[in-house]
């Protein structure tokens, strides 16, 4: 069975994406076809990127870059959870990309963002950097407005019709996920 890593992609006090992440967990982890779990980035100690350039697997120096590797080589496939920042992606969420490489190969990846406009933009920046990293990104997004999703631009409450959307997020990772497993083998066949 694949395993699915839901990242929350901010830390900042209060954030709103922590409500969206558990909403993603709770109905991922209602389906049978893949485990989930919830990889909160204010539990990893990744500082500004760190390591020499460029980063080679297994050949870290610091040890939460090591933790951080380990962590990442155990899922098959993510769901990113991002709010939009001024246009773009949180520097933190980046960085916790840029700190790897080979570990995010060969996987999949889908997104949940929210802001004003949906985090659209961010989730746009944030595909060409899954490219880079050789992550299939999915063509399903949901994109959760600041306005109609939260009220009061705090409290959580997303539209029912968002639950498709995402049902339909998370079949394209598990079955991009499950396609790309062959990739991930180790060489000489496993």
């Amino acid at each position: 069975m694949v395993r699915i890593g839901i990242i929350l992609g901010s830390t900042r006090p209060r954030r709103n994406g922590e409500a969206v992440a558990q909403w993603v967990l709770t109905h991922a982890a209602r389906r049978d076809d893949a485990q989930f779990e919830l990889l909160d980035l204010r539990e990893h100690d990744l500082p500004h990127l760190d390591e020499p350039v460029p980063p080679s697997a297994g050949r870290y120096q610091h040890e939460h870059t090591k933790r951080w590797a380990a962590t990442i080589d155990g899922f098959d496939g993510f769901v990113v959870v991002t709010p939009e920042y001024n246009h773009g992606a949180p520097g933190v969420l980046k960085n916790a990309f840029d700190h790897l490489y080979a570990e995010w190969n060969n996987k999949a990846v889908g997104f949940v963002s929210y802001g004003s406009a949906g985090g659209v933009r961010a989730v746009e920046q944030l595909r060409q950097v899954a490219g880079e990293l050789m992550l299939a990104d999915v063509r399903q997004q949901v994109a959760l407005s600041l306005r109609t999703d939260f009220e009061h631009y705090s409290t959580f409450a997303p539209a029912e019709h968002h639950l498709r959307t995402l049902s339909t997020m998370l079949d394209q990772v598990i079955a991009w996920s499950t396609a790309l497993a062959p990739l991930r083998a180790p060489a000489g066949g496993a």
